[in-house]
């Protein structure tokens, strides 16, 4: 019984952290599914493309954090992208899945510089097993909760011949969920969540490119974080670098560019912190394709 409570509270007190983080899940490839967290992103390339990520944490802890993600992204003409986004979240007891549907609008600023707005709306449903703890005399933990929050985004991506620039706030409102029975009453709230990042690829020869890069994540009374990348770019076929998450982890990716434009790429996250010595690395798969339609594309 003493198991299950501190299962439970630690579960519980890692899953507020992390819904402040980045929508109920920091991912370490963002930046090859980057309209999960920013709308401006939606429709931004040639086709129709579908995006898959598994992230896994606490690798060999039972009930630990799993997260699957998966979105759809569309250029509907040279001005117009649509995308819809899909976030399912589990941790020991307490399972969410985010929808969200993306809006984006294209200007163009220059010849080779474009300007992306986007708007996200949709919201999360939330969902606490209480019962399946076995703590059926404890009126605290005895009620199932199921809430659902609504919310919206907004986000712009600048995009240049060599450089890129992303800011977004992908929920706007602050949640608030309650739970009232027999005179107890639980509360959560969800705060607004800014990001912000850059990258620039150095071409070092015809055949390699060098793209370091960064997103900062600040949120009201959360610590600061900053991811902080480089990677190499061989041939356009293969990507390998290094992330360093701020005094939290650091992490190793590789990309592969399939001839057959199937992407895939995997990253594993090492802590650095005191929490190494209770739990084991995070595992991060991640899957690209286009969708072709009547074999047309739409230049943008």
């Amino acid at each position: 019984m003493k198991k299950n409570r501190l299962y439970f509270f630690i579960a519980i007190s890692i899953w507020c952290i992390q819904s402040y983080a980045q929508q109920d899940v920091t991912f370490t490839l963002y930046n090859y599914n980057m309209n999960i967290i920013n709308p401006a992103y939606a429709g931004t390339g040639e086709n129709m493309e579908f995006t898959s990520n598994y992230r896994s944490q606490w690798t060999g802890l039972d009930d630990a954090p799993k997260t699957w993600s998966f979105s759809l992204s569309s250029p509907m003409n040279d001005k117009v992208g649509l995308g819809l986004s899909v976030i399912n979240s589990r941790v020991f007891v307490l399972k969410e899945t985010d929808v969200f549907v993306d809006l984006s609008y294209r200007l163009q600023l220059k010849e080779k510089l474009d300007l992306f707005l986007g708007f996200k709306a949709g919201g999360a449903a939330v969902n606490i097993d209480l019962a399946d703890i076995g703590l059926d005399n404890d009126p605290l933990f005895s009620e199932n909760v199921s809430v659902f929050n609504p919310n919206i985004g907004i986000g712009a991506y600048l995009k240049g011949e060599n450089y890129f620039i992303n800011i977004s706030v992908p929920a706007l409102l602050k949640t608030r969920r309650y739970e009232k029975e027999s005179g107890i009453v639980t509360q959560a709230t969800d705060k607004m969540q800014f990001f912000m990042g850059a990258g620039y690829h150095f071409l070092l020869n015809g055949d390699v490119t060098f793209t370091p890069s960064f997103l900062t994540r600040v949120i009201s009374e959360v610590p600061f974080s900053m991811d902080i990348s480089g990677t190499f770019d061989l041939y356009n076929r293969v990507e390998f670098g290094l992330s360093y998450r701020l005094k939290e982890s650091i992490s190793s990716l590789v990309f592969f560019k399939m001839t057959n434009r199937i992407e895939i790429g995997y990253a594993y996250d090492s802590s650095i912190t005191a929490i190494s010595n209770y739990r084991r690395g995070n595992h991060e798969f991640i899957l690209k394709f286009p969708i072709l339609i009547s074999g047309k594309q739409t230049q943008r």
